[in-house]
Order: structure tokens, then C-alpha cells, then sequence
């Protein structure tokens, strides 16, 4: 602790609010894990796994609209804060006793945890603009893509974590454990982040959470696509697929899936070299539209092999591995573009209509994945997944240039 308050203080809110973010998406990881191989494991089919998820989705939509303006009234701390506090409350309500989750009353947790992603996520985003100087586009990125980045890769031990909970201390005991973690991390952010911060001083009106601009509305809507294209394959039907028709243990498929993210997240981080650092000049959109056009085969080849039987087990893994660096490096260039496109005044209004669009592109790739694989197949969910990445590189290919805006 004594360490942590030398530093200058915008390298101690960075801290914080990493380490804030790091904690929720371990217990936001876990429990999503947790929920798909505890209810596949009691009977339900993969769309019935899916709408548990659809509270979660559509109330993060309406969390980053709200959330955004509420950012912006109050400060970034407290929805932080809440947004903690909240994840505290959504885990607490599934201790009940087994004969107690009903489906509606999973769904309703899983609303209030979507609820407490959201904000936890929109104020992270947001609050990185109000650390990093005016016109510091490098620093930003990295900034940005290490935030991101250090966040999947922590989602990917969240997965590994939550199927090793699940087989070791069984689903009561398991959410437990993540109450009691969370508990403490909640109060010592409430006591260690910046008052304020984010809190903008004119009136904020709550019609200015729908962005005018024509460069947030393009991101907003190729983001939508992007995040639909992954989960549409990646949330319900890939795990079932890997249990069901592979005959994988809930400890490996939790364990597979971990990996995957953390590499991931560990690409994230790297977006900035492998993409290359931001330059006057470069074409935002052109950028965005070549990294989703060579992605958008990847899902098209995995299916290939999956029907014509070409080695389908190892197609399907080096598939996963390629669409992962791929996807993170298109993911980052997102996150940081919206944060530089934002608004300081007021970022967290840009930021979290942006986010509003992720979470309707996750709530329709989730639906959409338990719906297509119940009915067609993992197959029919890898096409769909080329689809929407084609549709996102091509909105994306219309964004106007940053000294447009």
C-alpha cells in the first residue's frame, strides 16, 4: 500500500481501476462457466442455456446508455463502485438452495450482473481518457489495449476457474467463494478511487446519450456486428459442441476456452505492435476494414473443414487459435478508436452508447447461438460468424477520418 501511494496519482487511479476491472471479470468469467456447464449439466438444451443469458444482455444495453449519462451526473468512482456492488448482489442470489433456480430466477440474476459489467467496463474505458494527456494517441493505445488486453486474459482464468470450482467445490460453495473475494475488493475501492472523476460540470441532459457524431454511430454499429459474429459461435455453441459431440470434461472445456482467452487477452496487450501504433494521417476505417476481412475467413475455413471431414478435431483448434489473435486485434483497435473519437468532456456519454452496441451485438449472437446450433448445427453458426464480420468491415470502411470529426 505504501508503494502504491508513491506513485504519481494517475498511475495509482490506473491501479486502482485495473485492479478493480481484473477482480469483477474473474467472478464475471467464473460465473458465466459456471452457469453453462452447471444447467447443461442438469438437462437443459443449448437454447434454453442461451436465454438465461438474455436478461444479461438486454439490461446491458439499457446499463450503457443509462450508465454513460449516470457517469457524467455523479462521476466515474461511484458507478464503478455500484457496478461492484451490484456483482455483489447477483452472485449473493444464486445461493439459494438448488430447488430455487428456476430459470427466471437465474435470468433475473444474470440482469444484475449485467448491469454490474456494464458499469464496471463503461467506467474503466472512460476514466483511461481522463488519465492520458491531450493528443497522446500512442500512449493512449497502449494504455487502452493493456487495459482490454489484462481483462481477457483475466476473463480466460475466470472460465478455467469457474469449471474448476464447479468440479471441486460444486455450485453453491463456488459462488461463495467469489461473494466473499469481491466483498473485499469493493470496499477498498470505495476508500482508495478518486471522488469525481468524470464528473462533468455542466448540466448533462439525458437525450445527449445518443451520440451525433458520424464516427461513434459507425464504430457503435461495426462493433455490433463484430461481437455478434463471436458469440454467435463462441458463447453457447462452442461449448456444448466440445462437451456434447467431443465428449470433453467440464474441467477442459472450462480449461480449453480459458486458454483461448487468456492468449487472447495477451494479444490485446500486443494490438498495438501488431497492428502498428497510431500515425496522423492512416485511415481509421481502412485499418478496421482490412484486420475484419482477413478475419471473417477464419470461421468460413473451420466450417469447410468441419463438413468435409479434414482433420476435424485439429481444424477446429488451430481455427480457434488463428480467430483469436485475429479477433483481439480487430476488438483493440476498436476500444482504443472509441475512447480517441470520444468526447473528453464527457466521455463517459460516447463510451457508453459504443458499449450499449456491444452488449445488443452479444445479446443477439447469444440468442442466435443456442437458436442456430439447436436447429443447424455448429456449422450453420461458424457461417454466420463469417457473415456479420463481412457486414462490420464494411460499416467500418466508412468511418471518417479522425480529423474529420
Amino acid at each position: 500500500m505504501r508503494g502504491l501511494m508513491a506513485l504519481p496519482r494517475e498511475v495509482q487511479q490506473y491501479l486502482i481501476i485495473t485492479g478493480n476491472y481484473w477482480v469483477f471479470t474473474l467472478t464475471d468469467g467464473a460465473l458465466r462457466m459456471l452457469v453453462v456447464l452447471y444447467f447443461h449439466q442438469l438437462g437443459y438444451t443449448p437454447l434454453e442455456i442461451a436465454m438465461l443469458f438474455i436478461f444479461y444482455e438486454i439490461f446491458g444495453i439499457v446499463t450503457n446508455l443509462v450508465g454513460g449519462w449516470l457517469g457524467a451526473v455523479i462521476g466515474l468512482n461511484k458507478t464503478m463502485n455500484i457496478g461492484l456492488a451490484l456483482q455483489v448482489v447477483a452472485l449473493s442470489m444464486l445461493l439459494v438452495p438448488p430447488e430455487m433456480l428456476s430459470v427466471l430466477w437465474v435470468m433475473v440474476a444474470q440482469a444484475v450482473s449485467g448491469v454490474a459489467k456494464d458499469l464496471n467496463k463503461m467506467s474503466a474505458k472512460s476514466t483511461i481518457k481522463l488519465l492520458v494527456p491531450v493528443n497522446a494517441n500512442n500512449a493512449l493505445y497502449k494504455w487502452v489495449a493493456l487495459l482490454t488486453g489484462s481483462k481477457n486474459t483475466l476473463k480466460g482464468v475466470g472460465f478455467f476457474l469457474g469449471g474448476v470450482l464447479l468440479g471441486q467445490l460444486g455450485f453453491h460453495d463456488a459462488i461463495l467463494s467469489m461473494v466473499l473475494a469481491l466483498l473485499v475488493v469493493w470496499v477498498l475501492s470505495l476508500f482508495l478511487l478518486k471522488k469525481d472523476i468524470g464528473k462533468v460540470k455542466q448540466k448533462t441532459k439525458f437525450k445527449h446519450v445518443f451520440s451525433k457524431s458520424q464516427a461513434i454511430n459507425c464504430l457503435s454499429s461495426a462493433r455490433l456486428f463484430l461481437f455478434a459474429a463471436r458469440d454467435v459461435w463462441f458463447v453457447i455453441a462452442l461449448p456444448v459442441y466440445l462437451s456434447s459431440q467431443l465428449g470433453l470434461s467440464h474441467s477442459y472445456v472450462g480449461g480449453a476456452l480459458a486458454l483461448w482467452v487468456i492468449g487472447y487477452g495477451m494479444i490485446q496487450a500486443m494490438a498495438p505492435r501488431l497492428s502498428g501504433q497510431h500515425k496522423e494521417g492512416l485511415q481509421e476505417g481502412s485499418r478496421l476494414f482490412k484486420w475484419a476481412a482477413i478475419l471473417s475467413f477464419v470461421p468460413a475455413m473451420i466450417a469447410l473443414a468441419l463438413h468435409y471431414g479434414i482433420q476435424s478435431s485439429y481444424s477446429l483448434w488451430l481455427g480457434l487459435a488463428v480467430f483469436g489473435v485475429l479477433f483481439a486485434v480487430n476488438s483493440s483497435l476498436h476500444s482504443y478508436l472509441i475512447v480517441s473519437y470520444a468526447d473528453k468532456d464527457g466521455v463517459s456519454l460516447d463510451v457508453g452508447f459504443y458499449y450499449m452496441a456491444n452488449a445488443a451485438g452479444r445479446l443477439f449472437g447469444t440468442v442466435f447461438s443456442g437458436w442456430l446450433y439447436q436447429y443447424y448445427g455448429f456449422e450453420a453458426c461458424l457461417w454466420v460468424s463469417a457473415l456479420f464480420i463481412l457486414v462490420s468491415a464494411i460499416i467500418a470502411k466508412t468511418l471518417p477520418n479522425k480529423k474529420a470529426c
